[in-house]
């Protein structure tokens, strides 16, 4: 069986955040279902902003490109700011134009699981919706359930485990349905 690559994308520029916490939750039960991670969370965010009539990229730039070109899933996850998501996590997708000309196209076959931490329900619901959209322009596959975290409660411990097996049980459905969709992709595959 093929291991799935699944990349995570989000947080904030400030490394621990609760929507940096939240991703790495689904990342670890995509792992424990046997897929590959990475992530790109806290300083990797702070990019260069995005030019499209430049092919120079900085290394930290280049590298998010060549990993989301290798990627069979992906977990975007973002604070809700003002509604939306966060400059530093639109900024780093806008790098996902030099997948374009690529033969499989930006997302084209790929999950994404979407997680939004706001503080407050109304904020949050916008936010997940962008990222759901997002990931539709981008030709990818938004998985069927998306995890919405209130942070005006108490969600996490000190040492980073969930405090609410609720929340951790949403952000394991979204890890889950990213791999499961990955490999149902490797299988076909293999079946043409």
């Amino acid at each position: 069986m093929v291991q799935p690559l699944i990349v995570g994308l989000g947080g904030t520029a400030r490394g621990g955040s609760s929507s940096e916490r939240a991703m790495l939750v689904a990342l670890k039960h995509a792992e424990q279902l046997g897929a590959t991670t990475a992530h790109f969370c806290g300083a990797d965010l702070l990019l260069p902003s995005y030019q499209p009539e430049s092919n120079e990229r900085t290394e930290p730039a280049g590298r998010l490109v060549e990993m989301f070109r290798k990627a069979d899933g992906i977990i975007l996850s973002s604070p809700s700011y003002h509604g939306t998501m966060s400059g530093v996590l639109k900024n780093a997708l806008d790098y996902m134009e030099d997948l374009k000309s690529d033969q499989r196209v930006y997302w084209d076959g790929r999950s994404v699981g979407c997680i939004c931490c706001a503080g407050g329900w109304q904020g949050g619901a916008q936010t997940i919706a962008t990222l759901r959209s997002i990931a539709h322009a981008l030709r990818g596959w938004p998985t069927p359930f998306g995890a919405v975290l209130n942070t005006s409660l108490p969600l996490f411990a000190s040492d980073g485990s969930m405090l609410d097996t609720s929340v951790q049980n949403q952000l394991e459905m979204v890890g889950a349905q990213v791999v499961e969709f990955a490999k149902m992709r490797h299988a076909a595959a293999l079946a043409s």
